[in-house]
């Protein structure tokens, strides 16, 4: 086949959305019988292949091409997909390098012209970077605003989808929601190019995930995915929509599933040259293994996020409260909330941040007070049910761990009402822990030993064994957990005081040959090899 039936080749299957064959053809033609278009669409078919380096190097060829032949508006649009590029790749300062080379050629042309919404589109992306969301947000109108005039469907998507993210986080979260719905008509009809369209679906479902619209987050998770499998070799944003996926199945307690979901998407970020954005997929790794009661690997997968770069919070407090550390829990909490002051990452945080002051005590019951208030402003301005159900299993927390479990009841009944109506049994079964306890406390013994077993056996089908052994506990005291002796207990608690056999034989007045054997019994029914991981499992199981 010669460079022209090539050519003729790759443009055709490009058209027809067959990114493999497309690719192959142009990279059988040496670069410098490709024109500007060839370039422009090998460096898309690269992209999102995962093919960066070529993408580059296409776009790097079409900007020299580009000027010169005096054609500088079309520089800036290629200076503009490079400044992307290497953005997504982690490469912020070359990424800068290539914003400032667009606009000062952007003051060589002349007119209204569309490529100056795609400078201000990077304008914009200065100011988020800045937290100027004021000048962010009037620049993404500009965005829009020059979208709408040259019928610039790409432009006009990514500017409601930086618009609507924009008043998310100005609190104005029905307004934001409204238009990622704008921005996904464009993208579900055809209108919006690939590497566009994938960028929308992303910010849109992670705009959504943040306001906990878990609705909207599920139903266009689904449509990214039909997008993606119907682009063959697809690599570019298939990270992103593991990710997505993991997070509804987590939603919908399908945890074996989620955890695949996100060990793909670490890989998928691997391969497309993103190892950074593989710091998310091992937090929300984290707290499915956490959900699990696997603690190791729940603190392993936090640790790997941090070297990613990305904070393991609140889930990692959330850990700590888990292994028995809650001064640690309460001081990270405290810091992180010092950090983050807009209400939507805030959302994200408050419900942690109650769950780990009541447990801390009545010292800061106060405290968890006033965070239960505020995410109930939130959630009343959020006007997003999930939100709505962690606000009043907030409240509801609180009320129980005040001494008022009649005004405890109306809030959890709400919260495990809308979290039913969502699908979510955990949290249904994590719900009905607290009206188990909140009926005890008002003496309605048979009632809360109906709530408590229904939360144990839900917790038992999902797999979240720390959970239902907590619950198995309340409902049975004094037996002794994972078949456990009265005796192996004793031996245990005073194990992890950190005692010797010898000291432990003396206290227990038995000979140490009994101990010995105690503790071979109890490593071999808990699995545990070492008399640390003992006092772990005691501390874990508030044995200690």
């Amino acid at each position: 086949m010669g460079v022209v039936d090539d050519l003729v080749h790759a443009r055709e299957r490009f058209e027809r959305g067959d990114l493999g064959a497309a690719f192959e053809a142009w990279t059988n033609v040496t670069p410098e019988a490709l024109a500007q278009a060839d370039l422009d669409e090998l460096a898309t078919a690269a992209f999102l292949l995962g093919r960066r380096e070529v993408a580059v190097q296409a776009l790097q060829r079409a900007y020299g091409l580009q000027l010169e032949a005096g054609e500088t508006a079309a520089a800036v649009r290629s200076a503009f997909r490079l400044c992307m590029t290497f953005d997504t790749g982690g490469e912020s300062a070359v990424a800068a390098g290539w914003a400032a080379r667009a606009q000062r050629l952007l003051t060589d042309v002349e007119g209204d012209v569309v490529e100056r919404g795609y400078v201000a589109f990077l304008q914009m992306s200065q100011r988020v970077g800045a937290a100027d969301w004021a000048g962010a947000e009037e620049l993404a109108g500009s965005v829009v605003d020059h979208g709408r005039r040259h019928t610039d469907c790409d432009l006009m998507a990514i500017g409601l989808a930086a618009q609507g993210r924009l008043r998310l986080y100005a609190g104005r979260v029905p307004e934001g929601l409204a238009l990622f719905d704008e921005a996904m008509a464009a993208v579900a009809s055809g209108e919006v190019s690939p590497i566009f369209a994938g960028n929308v679906y992303c910010v849109m479902i992670e705009g959504c995930q943040e306001v906990s619209d878990l609705g909207r987050a599920s139903a266009w998770t689904t449509a990214l995915t039909r997008w993606c499998s119907a682009q063959p070799g697809l690599v570019a944003f298939t990270g992103q929509c593991a990710v997505h996926r993991g997070q509804i199945m987590r939603l919908h307690g399908d945890f074996a599933r989620a955890i695949d979901e996100f060990d793909a998407a670490v890989e998928r970020y691997v391969a497309a040259g993103t190892t950074e954005a593989a710091g998310l997929a091992l937090a929300e790794r984290g707290d499915v293994f956490r959900i699990l009661g696997d603690l190791d690997a729940a603190e392993a997968s936090y640790d790997q996020a941090a070297d990613h770069g990305h904070e393991p919070q609140p889930g990692l407090a959330l850990l700590w409260l888990a292994r028995g550390r809650s001064r640690a829990a309460v001081a990270a909490t405290r810091r992180i909330l010092g950090e983050v002051g807009d209400p939507v990452h805030r959302c994200r945080i408050l419900p942690a941040a109650v769950e780990i002051m009541v447990a801390a005590g009545a010292e800061a019951l106060g405290e968890a007070r006033t965070l239960a208030a505020e995410l109930e402003e939130v959630a009343a301005s959020f006007g997003c049910a999930a939100v709505q159900a962690m606000a009043a299993h907030a409240r509801g927390r609180v009320e129980l761990a005040d001494g008022d479990a009649s005004g405890a009841l109306p809030y959890l009944r709400k919260a495990s009402a809308v979290w039913a109506v969502m699908d979510n049994s955990y949290e249904v079964a994590r719900v009905r822990v607290q009206v188990g306890l909140a009926l005890r406390a008002l003496d309605d013994l048979d009632s809360a030993d109906h709530e408590l077993d229904g939360a144990r056996r839900t917790f038992v089908e999902l797999g979240a064994e720390l959970e239902a052994d907590q619950v198995a506990r309340l409902l049975a005291p004094d037996a002794p957990p994972d078949g456990l002796t009265a005796r192996e207990v004793e031996v245990l608690r005073i194990v992890a005081s950190g005692r010797s056999n010898a000291r432990i034989a003396a206290d227990l007045v038995l000979s140490e040959k009994t101990v010995a054997r105690h503790l071979s019994n109890i490593f071999t029914k808990l699995d545990l090899t070492s008399r640390t991981a003992a006092a772990a499992y005691a501390f874990e199981h508030d044995l200690a």
